[in-house]
């Protein structure tokens, strides 16, 4: 899709794409009619003459917005023109687009289309998308914008895509490893979404699903006999619905994570690094290695013991609306380093001289998560003393928050145990999490600011907590003492002062 002059439309399959999408959009308003109309006539002749005239209505809509649409590709920018009645136009220069990610819906799969989305780094509705071009004109519409951003040449004389090499996989996940990560992401959200979806359409229903006493009375006929099998049959059918819970959460954990990650796919190609997954949605998204600004290595309680761990970094660039690029989400560490070295990251050495937060920041942290506590224990002991005497009183009951906040207090401690930070030559480095820890690298020369901050009980110990600006995130390190906390500014400010950003943004 070399430059021209003249404007272009998006492809004209789209229209049906879009048609259909407005149809399925407008089912809840079709259920409400049909419930409504249920007593005028033949319920089915109904709802079939109303999708007919929603589809219409869709196709209609759809086609004036395809027609008032054009794009412009130009030389120096993209420029959107769009708008029925009140026309609206919008160019973006090519430098200003952080990316291009291509997205394909179940529909768009079948007829061989795709979304184009320009991230200007705005985020949300700011960003700019053209909806729906030919799965070829999409990719050559993304290698357009990123050669005239990095001033090379895309496509040669006869207008193709000059030819690509082959790009080695980086990490990718098949079915079997899709399907035990979806295990590890149990879920009840399908519950949620049913006890929402029956306060939403209570009224098409044919009786009140929260009334009690009406399925009390329901169960008193046909399921009297099931009250007089007992206790065991009570805690039978207490296991059967447990199980079936947990069934339903493990069910949906799966489908959820196979949906979103059915065959990753991760590639070091020439412009940066490929992500490609999604099973009904396929999203295709690159990222040049230049513009990755942090990673985080993370788990969770459960996944930690079988040595499972994702990696994310933070980029200039958005990710479904979050700076975070996942870019490893299950994959054990001898397969996850491997990419963040790809990305310029250092896997942290044995020399690496590991810190902990100040002792002074431990005290007041298990402190004040002790006083809350211990102060409802001492208000239920005055109640307690301060009763008649011909009231019972129960002083041990003032023992139940001191042992809350002996609770909290403990946690507090192991949180600091586990809370540490350290520099080397090149990065930041944090770790922080007991149950669930992480670890965020930042190299130094991309951190955009070092900020200290105190509170007063912080001020008058001495530490504070360390807030480092990452372009697209944030790095915190808490309880830094003062001392530290200049040392690690002045390392990042000699880092900054000593590199070349020239030969840093390239690749």
């Amino acid at each position: 899709m070399p430059p021209t002059a003249e404007p272009r439309r998006t492809a004209p399959v789209g229209l049906v794409v879009k048609g259909i999408a407005g149809l399925r959009q407008s089912v809840p308003a079709l259920l409400a009619l049909i419930f409504v109309m249920r007593d005028e006539g033949p319920i089915l002749w109904i709802a079939l003459g109303a999708a007919v005239l929603v589809l219409a209505i869709n196709f209609l809509v759809a086609w004036l917005q395809w027609h008032r649409l054009t794009f412009h590709v130009g030389e120096e920018d993209i420029r959107v023109e769009s708008g029925i009645l009140s026309r609206a136009a919008r160019s973006v220069p090519y430098e200003r687009i952080q990316d291009v990610s291509l997205e394909q819906g179940p529909l768009a799969r079948i007829f061989g289309l795709v979304q184009v989305g320009f991230d200007t780094g705005a985020g949300g509705k700011d960003d700019l998308k053209l909806a729906f071009l030919t799965e070829d004109e999409g990719e050559e519409l993304r290698e357009l914008v990123r050669a005239r951003k990095d001033g090379t040449a895309p496509v040669g004389e006869d207008g193709e895509t000059a030819p690509q090499e082959a790009a080695p996989v980086l990490f990718a996940m098949g079915p079997s490893r899709v399907l035990t990560y979806g295990v590890f992401e149990f879920s009840l959200a399908v519950i949620a979404v049913l006890f929402a979806a029956t306060q939403q359409f209570e009224f098409l229903l044919p009786f009140e699903i929260w009334d009690f006493d009406a399925w009390e009375e329901r169960l008193a006929g046909p399921g009297a006999w099931l009250s007089g099998l007992g206790p065991t049959a009570q805690i039978v059918g207490g296991t059967i619905a447990a199980t079936s819970l947990i069934a339903v959460g493990f069910a949906t954990g799966i489908v959820r994570t196979a949906l979103r990650e059915w065959g990753f796919l991760l590639e070091k190609t020439a412009k940066g690094f490929r992500r490609r997954r999604g099973l009904l949605t396929r999203t295709d998204v690159v990222m040049p290695v230049h513009r990755v600004q942090a990673m985080r290595i993370g788990t969770r309680m459960v996944r930690r013991r079988f040595g499972w761990h994702g990696l994310k970094f933070v980029s200039l660039a958005q990710d479904s609306g979050s700076s975070s690029h996942v870019v490893a989400p299950f994959g054990k560490l001898d397969e996850i380093w491997p990419v963040a070295e790809v990305a310029r990251f250092e896997r942290p050495g044995e020399n690496v001289a590991w810190q902990r937060a100040s002792s002074a920041y431990r005290f007041d942290s298990m402190a004040l998560a002790f006083a809350i506590p211990a102060l409802i224990a001492l208000a239920a002991l005055a109640v307690t003393v301060a009763a008649p005497v011909d009231e019972v009183g129960y002083p041990v009951l003032a023992l139940i928050p001191l042992a809350l906040g002996a609770f909290l207090a403990a946690g507090q401690w192991i949180e600091w145990r586990n809370t540490l930070h350290a520099t080397d030559a090149r990065q930041i480095l944090s770790r922080r999490g007991w149950l669930a820890p992480r670890i965020d690298i930042a190299p130094r020369v991309k951190l955009q600011s070092v900020d200290f901050r105190q509170g007063p009980l912080a001020r008058w110990h001495g530490y504070g907590t360390l807030h480092l600006g990452v372009a697209g995130g944030k790095l915190e390190i808490p309880g830094v003492p003062e001392a530290r906390a200049k040392e690690l500014r002045r390392a990042v400010l000699d880092s900054i002062a000593t590199t070349d950003f020239s030969e840093l943004n390239e690749g």
